[in-house]
């Protein structure tokens, strides 16, 4: 898979967008394009660029509520009705693996989310492959050669899903450690990004996907499918997936996650974090911090 440089990134999930706020993104220098990580757009004030944590207002007219149906009716390549079940759940991915999340009017229907009308807002998010993330971690997360349980915590926007996607692919490939058959359950696409059937972000060829249901689901039918000898999953956040994890350590298949959290005092003091410890589920603890915009990880033996 070829990687594409930050600006290329921006340029290609640009193209979704409607002509005037298209022309309006393309004005931003080289230099900002690369460090743009997202697109606001909310009806009634002007587009703006998130740039290193900071909303940025690009200059333009206030965005019409016509360009936000425009904006859904060119990522669905005219066929809204093939995206719905995206939609429902807020959001698009499109080609490259760029996301784009949806806010409005939910239409509902026997207690859940059946459609959005009248957009309000929509956030498109600029995917980008960052490959060799993992080369400060990986040899500690691999004694002797091969892959440990291991759980990344941090807060958010600090790069969880970026260095597990990175894993993911270094063990797949094989590439300083023992290559080995991984199963990732994507809730939300986030990791590989799915599009057409192919993961649009490297994720290696040894790894098998499944997106769109909850994560615990998606565990289960990879324990019993796809045979894999690790199984990822990104964000932990109810008791089913601890049970979904519990149950695929018992099976001797080597674990991989992430969690929202500050550190190991969040793991103890929360009931659902804390269990994870409570039953020794993963070896490493992987924290992660940003200091003068560089992410610095600290690697924990848990057990």
């Amino acid at each position: 898979m070829t990687q594409m440089t930050a600006a290329d990134s921006f340029v290609q999930a640009v193209q979704v967008l409607p002509l005037r706020l298209r022309g309006e993104a393309l004005s931003l220098l080289e230099g900002d394009r690369a460090r743009t990580e997202e697109l606001r757009l909310r009806a009634g004030w002007p587009m703006t660029a998130l740039i290193a944590g900071a909303e940025r207002p690009l200059g333009g007219p206030p965005v019409e509520g016509e360009e936000l149906d425009q904006l859904v009716e060119i990522a669905s390549r005219a066929s809204r009705h093939a995206v719905l079940d995206q939609i429902r759940r807020g959001y698009l991915t499109i080609e490259g693996g760029h996301r784009i999340g949806l806010c409005g009017t939910a239409v509902m229907r026997e207690g859940e989310i059946h459609a959005l009308r009248a957009l309000s807002s929509a956030d498109l998010r600029i995917a980008r492959q960052v490959e060799g993330a993992c080369a400060p971690v990986l040899d500690g997360l691999c004694p002797g050669g091969r892959l440990a349980d291991t759980l990344i915590l941090a807060p958010p926007g600090l790069g969880k899903t970026t260095l597990l996607r990175d894993l993911i692919r270094a063990v797949s490939e094989g590439e300083g450690c023992l290559p080995l058959r991984v199963a990732l359950a994507d809730e939300r696409g986030e990791v590989a990004a799915m599009y057409g059937g192919r993961p649009q972000l490297a994720v290696g060829r040894r790894t098998d996907v499944v997106e769109g249901c909850p994560k615990a689901q998606g565990l289960m039918l990879l324990l019993r499918g796809m045979g894999p000898q690790v199984l990822a999953v990104d964000e932990i956040t109810a008791p089913e997936d601890v049970r979904a994890l519990t149950a695929a350590a018992g099976c001797g298949v080597t674990l991989l996650a992430t969690a929202h959290g500050e550190g190991r005092a969040d793991l103890e003091r929360r009931p659902l974090y804390r269990s994870l410890l409570e039953e020794g589920l993963f070896r490493f603890l992987v924290g992660i911090r940003r200091d003068r915009g560089r992410y610095c990880y600290n690697v924990e033996e848990l057990r």
